[in-house]
């Protein structure tokens, strides 16, 4: 089953407090995807917006929606917090863009963690925009304007191509980690879509 997410008109807008929970049941496949990209936006004077997102998967969840646009001036949170069951299938993407076209950043913080089993598996923060010391610095994102990361658990059928802008690397459990930053979203989209692609299938052999 595949469902597409849809916003409104623009958001979210400084102040909205937004949730999403997720459950996929054993021998369950559910892709979660959104018709456009989620555009953080300033808004009226109020406490940031956030985004919580809850998971509990036992089946197969593939969590595949288009980037998330800083917009200059916004403030937004989001937290996603991901339980995967022994034997359950995921694969998590979030894309971030630092401001629309020629605009800075505005201040975005991401935080998730995803627990395998019971243990945690992945846990990672990543902030940017103005209060985010250092975030375009080299130990973040080197002036990268877009980045993107995906965890796949138990592993990922296809390997990321070479470059200097893009990692893969195993997680300490069953589970793999790739990350990817350019100068815009169409370089992190070069190389971590074609690792979202089912496995391909085996080519079988010719009749005599």
């Amino acid at each position: 089953m595949t469902v597409h997410l849809v916003g409104g008109a623009a958001g979210p807008l400084r102040g909205d407090d937004l949730r999403l929970e997720i459950t996929v049941a054993a021998g369950a496949t559910l892709t979660v995807r959104s018709v456009a990209a989620q555009l953080a936006l300033p808004g009226r004077p109020a406490p940031p917006s956030r985004l919580t997102i809850k998971a509990s998967v036992a089946g197969t969840l593939r969590w595949l929606p288009e980037p998330l646009i800083a917009a200059a001036g916004c403030d937004h949170h989001a937290q996603t917090v991901v339980a995967v069951a022994e034997g359950g299938t995921l694969l998590w993407r979030d894309d971030l863009v630092c401001g629309r076209h020629a605009e800075p950043s505005g201040n975005v913080r991401m935080d998730t963690t995803i627990r395998y089993a019971g243990r945690t598996l992945y846990r990672h923060t990543l902030a940017v925009g103005p209060q985010a010391d250092g975030w375009d610095g080299a130990a973040v994102l080197g002036g990268g304007r877009a980045v993107g990361t995906l965890v796949a658990v138990p592993g990922l059928p296809n390997t990321l191509q070479a470059s200097s802008s893009a990692a893969l690397m195993p997680l300490a459990g069953p589970g793999m980690l790739a990350t990817a930053v350019g100068a815009d979203i169409r370089q992190v989209q070069a190389a971590l879509d074609p690792l979202c692609e089912p496995e391909p299938a085996a080519r079988q052999p010719l009749a005599a």
